[in-house]
């Protein structure tokens, strides 16, 4: 039986741990030679299409740099195709999709998911990865309604994703609808994911701060209700994640929910002020791993000392990894945090 370091899960349900685990979002890739490498032959899909060499880049960082949970290595957008999106990860500019959601006929169209017809390859790296290769958690992950809407009704990356709130607030029936046929997308993938072994998983709703608050609550609060009451049923910590989205954290909290991820804009402590009582992840400013090693640590140590404040806190930046970033940072960076989080508990006696 393989033994599994399981502190992230713990501190993901508010648990006291000996030490802060840590992550990194996208530590699968981007700065790693050996992943730049395998990307001159490779693009993103092909990657994932290859549940070895799939499995190989998402337990690279877990082998490098010691971390406490193995991300899996794929897109958000990787399910969408099986209920009929044309969608392409086109190199430095993102998902592009050819036919964009325009109309409720548009929606109407879209197909049922199915992860073991429509993304077997996933659900093959999955049980590689958690029956054969990884000590610590594997996170599954899934993108959201809103933030796959918007790349759905623009047909790409947006800077002020114009098209989607127009429809949002123009044609609510239409917006109800593709919220609904995505969170059905969503809890099929998720549940498909947890089944093949994935032990937390996040949910990456990276553009949902574009939304104010009362917005939120009437469009996207429903279906995130929706989606986290059935991905509950699979007992595994569920994480929220969103980019610029600290005026939604007590939203957040109200959701059921048992990781709260914060960026870099709000401090751990702030959160705690403001209501947040679940457990939180974040939140270094992943551009500080491009500044001196003196920089790096002594905002390591204040987001530490403030995560230690209340149990559960899992350390990670407050976006991800820049491909310009020295995987040896990473290491030393993680090595860091658990000796320096592992004496301030014992100080604290947590």
């Amino acid at each position: 039986m393989r033994v599994i370091n399981d502190t992230l899960l713990r501190a993901a349900k508010g648990e006291r741990t000996e030490y802060t685990p840590v992550w990194y979002m996208r530590q699968a890739g981007r700065s790693q030679p050996e992943y730049r490498a395998i990307k001159e032959k490779y693009s993103l899909e092909e990657i994932t299409q290859q549940p070895e060499l799939c499995a190989y880049v998402t337990r690279l960082p877990v082998e490098n740099y010691n971390v406490d949970g193995a991300i899996l290595y794929k897109d958000i957008v990787t399910p969408l195709p099986g209920i009929g999106i044309d969608v392409k990860i086109k190199a430095g500019v993102g998902p592009v999709i050819s036919n964009p959601i325009r109309t409720v006929s548009d929606i109407e169209k879209l197909g049922e998911f199915n992860a073991k017809a429509h993304t077997p390859f996933v659900l093959e790296t999955i049980k590689l990865l958690t029956e054969e290769q990884l000590n610590v958690p594997l996170i599954g992950f899934a993108g959201a309604p809103f933030t796959l809407a918007s790349y759905m009704i623009e047909g790409g990356p947006s800077k002020n994703y114009a098209k989607t709130k127009s429809l949002m607030v123009s044609e609510p029936v239409a917006w109800f609808a593709l919220m609904d046929k995505l969170a059905d997308m969503i809890i099929a993938d998720i549940s498909a994911q947890v089944e093949a072994g994935a032990k937390a998983v996040q949910i990456f709703d990276s553009w949902v701060g574009a939304l104010n608050i009362e917005d939120y609550r009437v469009f996207i609060k429903p279906v995130m209700t929706r989606i986290f009451a059935e991905l509950q049923k699979e007992n595994v910590p569920l994480i929220l994640f969103g980019v610029g989205a600290s005026h939604l954290v007590n939203e957040w909290n109200d959701l059921d929910i048992d990781v709260v991820g914060l960026d870099w804009r709000l401090p751990i402590r702030r959160a705690r002020e403001l209501g947040v009582t679940k457990a939180v992840q974040g939140n270094l400013d992943p551009t500080l791993l491009l500044a001196n090693w003196s920089v790096i640590e002594q905002r390591a140590k204040e987001i530490i000392d403030q995560g230690i404040e209340v149990p559960g806190h899992i350390f990670n930046l407050g976006h991800g990894v820049f491909p310009e970033v020295d995987p040896a940072v990473l290491k030393r960076l993680t090595a860091f945090i658990h000796d320096y989080s592992r004496e301030r508990i014992a100080q604290i006696g947590q």
